[in-house]
């Protein structure tokens, strides 16, 4: 790791993060939830909020896909999602999904505003992000997609939008 030149958990705890915060909306699988810390992790994402049946450190499914990250990102549940929605909105959070729907922008048509708080809201693995969470949320964006499948696995696509947010809140390519 040394050689690799990366943060420990105590810098990384005390650097600069981007204003983003992922919640997780009910989404079932561990290994999900391990991910999405992993990730929040390498985007240096500020919070990670979990909610309803979301699954919650410390458990050794979500610890395997983690790799440490539980110890490293800030996460906080919430009973619902739109408890945790409503503290973000009155925060000044932008609540975005991240859902397909017939208001939803392309996720490459979304403005992005570098100083602006974001909550990216990633959905149950099957049923999506929840209605009323959607109509609590500002904008909803979708990732679009060319084969013969309609969605992407939520870990995955937590992974393609906050790629997507970090290269527009630093001003390029967030390499």
């Amino acid at each position: 790791m040394d050689e690799l030149n990366r943060l420990t958990v105590a810098d990384f705890k005390n650097t600069r993060k981007f204003p983003l915060t992922l919640v997780l909306d009910n989404v079932r699988s561990l290994h999900n939830v391990g991910a999405a810390f992993r990730t929040a992790d390498a985007f240096a994402v500020e919070k990670i909020w979990l909610c309803g049946i979301t699954g919650r450190p410390p458990h050794r499914d979500i610890t395997k896909t983690a790799l440490g990250s539980t110890e490293s990102v800030v996460w906080e549940y919430a009973p619902t999602t739109l408890e945790a929605l409503l503290q973000l909105k009155a925060a000044g959070y932008v609540l975005v999904a991240v859902e397909q729907t017939t208001e939803s922008i392309l996720l490459a048509d979304f403005i992005i505003a570098a100083d602006q708080p974001y909550a990216l809201v990633m959905g149950n693995e099957v049923f999506g992000v929840d209605d009323e969470v959607l109509a609590l949320c500002d904008a909803a964006v979708e990732i679009p997609q060319f084969g013969t499948k309609h969605s992407l696995n939520v870990s995955v696509a937590a992974g393609v939008v906050l790629w997507e947010f970090i290269g527009a809140m630093s001003g390029g390519r967030a390499s």
